[in-house]
């Protein structure tokens, strides 16, 4: 805290990060900077020794954050980074810490269709656009118009689709870079429709995953090929799901975690489960699965900060 810079937000040392985590796991940050605005968080980061680690943070839905915390600056972009601005009828300028699902519904009450898959998505649009998230055969590289970030040294820049490097869950946004906004792009059309089908989406979900449960969705990619765009990964013959399911990992718990008996690629905290509890499962499962079939099993959840080893 002695090396930080000085802010007007707010710098809060050792913040305990298990209540933001959508897993409720996790150790704490070594210094949590929440900025006031984007000069404030340009300002900090010009201004950080080069040896200090920065994490940006969502809302940690695609995250184990592990029992030893995260060292250096974790940052979490406030209510002020949420703004939501219609620029015409086929496009909306959304702040990264918009939550996805309020982007959808946004974009349905403008008459702007085609952000619906948004609807379903847990987490932020910042993170959303770090992973190429999507769902039902759309993705974030669908929608990407531009991209305004941040750099490590407090450089704002902004990037199209074809610089962001997108791919099947992923982008090539470096991991000390914060994304401050996006600009997507829709089309015009029926609020109705977008609202049925929205609605449709919702019911899906709520048919075959554990919504009800803290997980942060898929655990694992399905192993198959993808496009440049990210790839329609509902459509792949080969599902990580049936894998886990032919490896006999329906229900597999480890501690206070445990594989979804209703979605088995899905990695739930059952009750009381420890990040290493978690991260060992998954790691049982890919062994299961390497065993059972030969595929390797890569995770689609990010697994970041410090690990403790039982001694």
């Amino acid at each position: 805290m002695a090396r930080m810079p000085k802010v007007r937000g707010r710098l809060t040392a050792m913040r305990p990060l298990a209540p933001l985590s959508w897993l409720r796991v996790g150790g704490p940050a070594e210094v949590f900077f929440q900025p006031a605005d984007p000069d404030d968080l340009s300002a900090f980061l010009h201004d950080l020794p080069a040896d200090v680690p920065v994490m940006p943070l969502g809302l940690c839905s695609n995250l184990i954050i592990r029992d030893g915390g995260l060292p250096g600056v974790s940052i979490r972009l406030g209510a002020g980074f949420a703004r939501l601005e219609v620029i015409d009828g086929a496009r909306l300028r959304v702040g990264a810490a918009a939550l996805d699902s309020r982007v959808a519904i946004a974009a349905a009450e403008a008459g702007i269709v085609g952000l619906e898959f948004l609807r379903t998505i847990p987490g932020a649009i910042g993170g959303a656009v770090k992973m190429n998230a999507g769902c039902y055969g759309r993705y974030m590289a669908d929608v990407v118009e531009e991209v305004t970030l941040l750099d490590r040294l407090g450089r704002t820049y902004r990037l199209g689709p074809e610089a962001l490097g997108f791919g099947y869950r992923h982008s090539a946004i470096p991991d000390d870079h914060v994304v401050l906004s996006a600009i997507l792009r829709g089309t015009a059309g029926s609020r109705e429709a977008s609202e049925a089908l929205m609605a449709d989406y919702l019911a899906r979900r709520a048919a075959t995953q554990p919504v009800d449960q803290r997980s942060c969705g898929s655990t694992f990619r399905n192993p198959a090929g993808f496009s440049s765009t990210g790839a329609d990964d509902d459509t792949h013959d080969l599902k990580a799901w049936q894998l886990i399911d032919d490896a006999g990992c329906r229900g597999l718990r480890r501690g206070g975690a445990q594989m979804s008996e209703k979605h088995p690629n899905f990695l739930i905290n059952a009750g009381d489960a420890t990040a290493a509890d978690l991260e060992d499962l998954g790691e049982e499962v890919r062994a299961r699965v390497k065993s059972c079939s030969g595929h390797d099993l890569v995770w689609e959840i990010r697994r970041v900060g410090v690990r403790i080893t039982a001694q």
